[in-house]
C-alpha cells in the first residue's frame, strides 16, 4: 500500500512541476496530471540510470530535471491529443 501512495505523491509532484514549467493554463485533470507524473517519474528514473546519473551523493537534480521535462512533454502531448 505504501508503494502505491508513494507513486501517487511522486506523480502529483512531478506532474505538477511539469505543468508549472509550461506557459499558460493547461486543460488537464488532476488524475491525468498524476498519471503523467507517475509515467514521467518511472521513465525518467530509467533514463537517468542509463545515463549514469540516477543515484548521486545528494539530491538527484539531473534526474529530477529529466523527470520534469518528461512530465512537461507528457502534458503537452496529452493536451494536443485531447484537443483533436
Amino acid at each position: 500500500m505504501g508503494i502505491i501512495i508513494g507513486a501517487v505523491v511522486t506523480g502529483l509532484i512531478i506532474g505538477s512541476l511539469g505543468r508549472l514549467v509550461l506557459p499558460g493554463k493547461q486543460d488537464i485533470s488532476l488524475g491525468m496530471t498524476i498519471l503523467v507524473g507517475i509515467a514521467a517519474a518511472v521513465v525518467g528514473g530509467f533514463a537517468a540510470a542509463a545515463l549514469g546519473v540516477g543515484e548521486t551523493g545528494g539530491v538527484d537534480w539531473i534526474k529530477l530535471v529529466i523527470q520534469v521535462g518528461l512530465a512537461a512533454a507528457g502534458v503537452t502531448a496529452y493536451i494536443s491529443y485531447s484537443n483533436r
